[in-house]
């Protein structure tokens, strides 16, 4: 608890720095609408990385999209699936989460090392500058967290490699282990299973061949998670359609908990 406290006060002091709320339009929403309290000061913001995408992988037809105005790869599940699970976290956590987004661009100076999470949709999408690879890896450094998601089979998992081997170059990626700290910071998350998304509904529970869910992780010298990966899962899905009853609420209820448990991990170690 004195850990936690200390962290939330962290976040209290890191509000006064952080740029205003923006909006960009979406893959899927231009004109989501604000809540009522959207302006108001908070200890949480749930952070989402903006980067420019490649040509390739399944959003590689969004390259055509300038990534600095919205609608590409970044922007999958956005803002929907943020603003639910900022709601769930509210809900379920003592944070006082604000009730918006905020998107994050590594070409935005020193603003990155004001967002202690950050989620990112897509990581193995990434074409990004050696400049913007330098931030973030400084980011991370600094204590940052980063939660990759919606990534599926070989293909991407390639790219992704890819990606991590210039950001942090040496860095294995494993496999958490049960007993980590992160499956057990709010909910004990023992029994895990894959996330599917809404598109599973329509029959294939998976994509790209991505049949086995994996919770992988980049782990820094001192044995913390600095990046933290969510392979053949669409979590995202799992906020974005969590008020949809058609959607399978297994899938939200083990997405939430895992997007709790990933939060709290990241203010606390």
């Amino acid at each position: 608890m004195v850990v936690l406290a200390f962290g939330l006060a962290v976040a209290g002091v890191l509000c006064a720095f952080q740029m205003p709320f923006r909006e960009y339009p979406g893959q899927e929403y231009s004109d989501f609408a604000l809540p009522a309290d959207y302006k108001d000061k908070t200890e949480f913001v749930f952070a989402r990385l903006m980067y420019p995408q490649g040509t390739w992988g399944i959003f590689g037809w969004l390259y055509r999209y300038d990534w600095r105005e919205g609608r590409s790869a970044w922007t999958n599940d956005y803002p929907r699936a943020d603003r639910h699970f900022a709601l769930a976290l509210h809900r379920l956590t003592r944070l006082e989460v604000r009730s918006v987004e905020q998107p994050v661009s590594p070409d935005d100076g020193d603003d990155i090392y004001n967002w202690p999470f950050l989620y990112c949709a897509g990581p193995d999408q990434w074409n990004m500058t050696d400049a913007e690879m330098a931030r973030i890896r400084e980011y991370l450094a600094r204590g940052g967290f980063l939660l990759g998601d919606d990534f599926w089979g070989e293909e991407d998992w390639y790219y992704f490699q890819r990606n991590m081997s210039k950001l942090l170059p040496g860095r294995p990626i494993v496999e958490i282990e049960n007993r980590d700290a992160i499956f057990h910071t709010v909910f004990d998350l023992d029994q895990r299973y894959q996330v599917s998304g809404q598109w599973s509904l329509r029959g294939m529970p998976y994509l790209n061949g991505g049949r086995d869910p994996h919770w992988r992780a980049i782990y820094d010298d001192k044995g913390r998670i600095e990046v933290a990966v969510l392979f053949n899962h669409d979590t995202g899905d799992s906020w974005e359609w969590a008020d949809d009853p058609s959607y399978p609420e297994r899938y939200s209820a083990l997405g939430i908990r895992t997007g709790v448990n990933y939060v709290i991990y990241s203010m606390t170690h």
